[in-house]
């Protein structure tokens, strides 16, 4: 039975890795998967947050930068390490890598765990997003097996794992802003 899953998922990684594969989506890509393109996005984001988004917004901001360390860390330090997962450009025949390779294990995907983490956690206080969180953190997730050092499971792994932590923190800021609210209405 594992076999029959496994072949599934080589199908669908060389569906991705090699059958989708043209110049446009070369270009998306491999830009959307580097990190170091998020970086402005990220500081856009938290700084809407923490100068729109009111009390609400500036406990989202704390909470987001909490979510992804404590979910990064997790995941390589602890998930990886224990399932030592085989990333497939280094098991795999033939897999496109247009980016080169460099990391640890493969699952779960670590970009698929901190976006799914993050759009699941800002969906949870800001419901209007969910599409464009959603739709950003699965095109990302995608990106990881698009540039070959991914499968589809590792990045089907890391949305479930990503998503459970997002909504974990994002209750847990739904109950603290309700928490200072009280507070503050006892007060006056």
């Amino acid at each position: 039975m594992i076999n029959f899953f496994y072949s599934i998922d080589v199908a669908v990684f060389y569906f991705i890795n090699h059958t989708l594969v043209n110049s446009a989506f070369d270009r998306f890509f491999t830009t959307i998967t580097n990190v170091n393109n998020w970086y402005i996005a990220y500081i856009i984001l938290l700084g809407i947050m923490l100068t729109k988004g009111g009390r609400r917004g500036r406990i989202a901001a704390v909470g987001l930068l909490l979510l992804i360390l404590v979910t990064d860390q997790v995941n390589s330090k602890i998930i990886k390490e224990i399932v030592h997962r085989i990333r497939p450009c280094n098991v795999l025949p033939n897999v496109r890598t247009p980016l080169g390779f460099n990391g640890t294990f493969s699952f779960p995907s670590s970009h698929a765990v901190n976006n799914f983490a993050a759009a699941f956690f800002i969906y949870i206080l800001f419901p209007n997003l969910k599409w464009a969180l959603f739709i950003t953190a699965s095109l990302i997730a995608i990106s990881r097996v698009y540039v070959g050092v991914h499968y589809p499971s590792d990045i089907l792994g890391g949305a479930i794992i990503g998503s459970a932590f997002g909504y974990v923190f994002g209750i847990a800021a739904l109950k603290l802003d309700l928490y200072i609210q009280k507070y503050y209405q006892n007060k006056n």
